[in-house]
């Protein structure tokens, strides 16, 4: 069966951002042109939420993985402010041709790594086994209608990339929501336990971003509290705003 083909990618400019379309006028990423290594929309900014949960000392040592990469912002994050390993899975080759030229997306190099390939096929790679520290999912079409990739498989497959310590960072959007049923199926696979799946409330765009952890956390408040200060101090996240959004699901 022939594959349906790959949509036109194109750019516009407004207020000073810049943003990334698929063929269609909905908005598949953005950055702010003065700022490109900071992170412009909420939802992608949740997206780096996992950190409330992670070892921050070495974080340098860590590895990001980005499924979708959409004007790159994560994995400029990533690789710039927090000096990680990042690989990107990216099904678009004209996607990753404009994020070089207009988002100021690294070329690769021993740190960053790009994988022109669908990601339920990469994920099926070896050396992906238990090495990610955090799974960045956002892979929608270019009507930005529902995930592309949402089964408990694909969950699955994504939970056997994680270290012990991983996460995953899901978004979760669709003009016709199937968040209930994505939720019940990443819950299927990380675990019905309290703290392993935790969830923003939606963005006043509709996007949700969801969290699992390979293995659940329920820090106590105080302790969460001096995380969000932590994050926010050293990487210039909005955290504690996220400290009111986000809750343990179940």
């Amino acid at each position: 069966m022939t594959p349906p083909p790959l949509p036109e990618v194109s750019i516009s400019e407004h207020a000073g951002r810049r943003y990334l379309h698929l063929g269609t006028e909905w908005v598949q990423g953005s950055m702010w042109i003065d700022k490109p290594f900071e992170i412009e929309l909420d939802y992608v900014q949740r997206m780096m939420a996992w950190l409330m949960f992670a070892p921050l000392a070495d974080i340098k040592t860590r590895h990001a993985l980005q499924l979708g990469l959409g004007s790159g912002a994560l994995t400029k994050f990533c690789y710039k402010k927090l000096r990680m390993r990042c690989t990107v899975v990216e099904i678009n080759p004209m996607v990753v041709e404009v994020c070089k030229q207009w988002f100021k997306l690294p070329p690769p190099d021993e740190r960053l790594r790009i994988v022109l390939q669908d990601a339920a096929v990469a994920l099926q790679k070896k050396e992906l086994a238990a090495q990610v520290d955090c799974a960045l999912v956002d892979l929608y079409d270019h009507e930005a209608a529902a995930p592309v990739l949402d089964s408990e498989d694909f969950y699955a497959q994504v939970r056997a990339t994680l270290t012990e310590q991983g996460a995953m960072a899901v978004n979760l959007f669709g003009r016709s929501s199937s968040y209930e049923r994505s939720l019940q199926k990443i819950q299927a696979v990380l675990g019905p336990e309290p703290g392993a799946v935790w969830a923003f409330k939606p963005t006043k765009e509709g996007n949700t971003i969801v969290l699992a952890l390979r293995h659940a956390q329920t820090p106590e408040p105080q302790a969460f509290l001096q995380r969000g200060q932590e994050v926010q101090a050293r990487f210039g996240l909005p955290a504690l705003k996220w400290l009111r959004v986000l809750r343990p699901v179940g």
